[in-house]
């Protein structure tokens, strides 16, 4: 099947960060990329391009992640774009371009934390719905935003191969009214469609944060999907939470896209329907969501199908938010943590970001192009997730 041509989400008005290697350029470093063209940042930064800006280390984008560059301070990120900006659209050193079908795209950051939230209060009641058939949200979930620590050494880079996992799960074939629990391959693979936050300049042990205030400690932000073995995690869950169910692996996409890219699609968020704890305390005035549209794909056999399209701005918790609870506790914040929204789920059928959404709990198969059905996902199935904020073109595209 040919690759999709996703050259109308890079724009001047996008600039993301990545890390990435080709023939030529043998060692993976920082890029950047304009429509189908990546741009190797050490090569420019080389030519004197950058040297007006203040506090830009000399070699920075050499580095083979873009962990040190994510955690000098934002106005440094904003006059490096605005450089870029201005000559993206001038003749570039030879050696500092390449098409995209010529690189390899690595993971951009080396992750030392991962926390998964569950920001959308439509996923956590048709999770409900599915699992306990009772749609009530969590306790705590309109008081602060919920989650659980991941694994951070099984995130990778999206195209990675993942493999079934195996577990320990309730076998739902036998024929006894109480269901033993086995051994084995993973039965119920699942999806989640969530956004990464990724940390750029820390915040150290012992120091909060406010949420107002956070956007300075946020690098940026990809495609975030946490795979997951629905009926390890079904298995696990009581009393403690997921573990192996969520643990196998996590794949972000290559792009990380910057706040700044997705300023001027701020929309409102939700009004908070308890009294927050002034850590909690959003932005002033309400533009707290982000209006970025996501769908999620199906290819298999040559044939796609799509099985969802959300919306970041249906999230209950922001970025912000999520970064000002963790810190809350005194815990630190790292360059290179990623925290995922959770589930991005709209409230109707279509808009819901995973299988077991879709397939109300694995009751309702959902329909493929060739005419196959899915109640969860099979070897050889290809997620494919993407999102836009804006027109194709001029806004602000991710990919995986």
């Amino acid at each position: 099947m040919t690759s999709p041509d996703y050259s109308n989400h890079f724009s001047l008005a996008n600039i993301p960060f990545g890390i990435a290697s080709s023939p030529r350029h043998l060692t993976p470093q920082c890029v950047t990329r304009l429509e189908n063209t990546v741009i190797f940042l050490g090569v420019l930064q080389q030519s004197g391009v950058f040297v007006k800006i203040s506090g830009l280390p000399e070699g920075v984008f050499s580095k083979s992640t873009l962990n040190e560059f994510a955690a000098l301070p934002k106005a440094v990120h904003r006059e490096v774009r605005t450089v870029l900006q201005n000559i993206l659209i001038k003749e570039l050193p030879s050696n500092s371009t390449e098409d995209i079908s010529a690189v390899i795209l690595h993971l951009p950051v080396s992750v030392g934390g991962f926390t998964d939230f569950s920001c959308s209060l439509h996923h956590v009641r048709n999770a409900g719905r599915a699992i306990l058939n009772d749609e009530s949200p969590p306790p705590g979930f309109f008081n602060f935003p919920i989650g659980y620590n991941g694994r951070s050494s099984t995130v990778v880079v999206s195209g990675t191969p993942i493999v079934r996992p195996k577990g320990h799960f309730f076998d739902r074939t036998a024929t006894s009214e109480k269901k033993p629990i086995i051994y084995g391959p993973c039965r119920a693979m699942d999806y989640e469609l969530e956004v990464g936050v990724i940390v750029g300049k820390g915040v150290p042990r012992q120091q909060e944060v406010n949420a107002k205030d956070a956007d300075e400690h946020i690098f940026g932000m990809v495609i975030l999907n946490d795979w997951s073995a629905r009926d390890i995690q079904g298995c696990e869950m009581v009393p403690l939470g997921p573990l192996n169910g969520k643990a196998f692996g996590t794949s972000i996409s290559p792009w990380v896209v910057t706040l700044d890219a997705l300023e001027s699609f701020k929309v409102s968020g939700p009004k908070p329907e308890a009294v927050l704890a002034s850590h909690l305390e959003d932005v002033s005035g309400s533009e707290s969501n982000y209006d970025i549209g996501m769908k999620v794909e199906l290819l298999n056999e040559g044939q796609i199908t799509t099985l969802s399209e959300s919306n970041t701005r249906d999230l209950h918790w922001s970025g912000r938010q999520m970064c000002a609870h963790l810190a809350s506790t005194g815990a630190d914040l790292q360059t290179g943590d990623i925290l995922g929204t959770g589930t991005v789920s709209g409230p109707t059928d279509g808009s819901f970001g995973c299988l077991l959404e879709v397939t109300k709990g694995g009751k309702e198969p959902v329909f493929l192009a060739n005419g196959s059905k899915r109640f969860y996902l099979q070897d050889g199935d290809v997620i494919r997730m993407t999102a836009l904020a804006g027109a194709p073109g001029s806004g602000v595209g991710f990919e995986t």
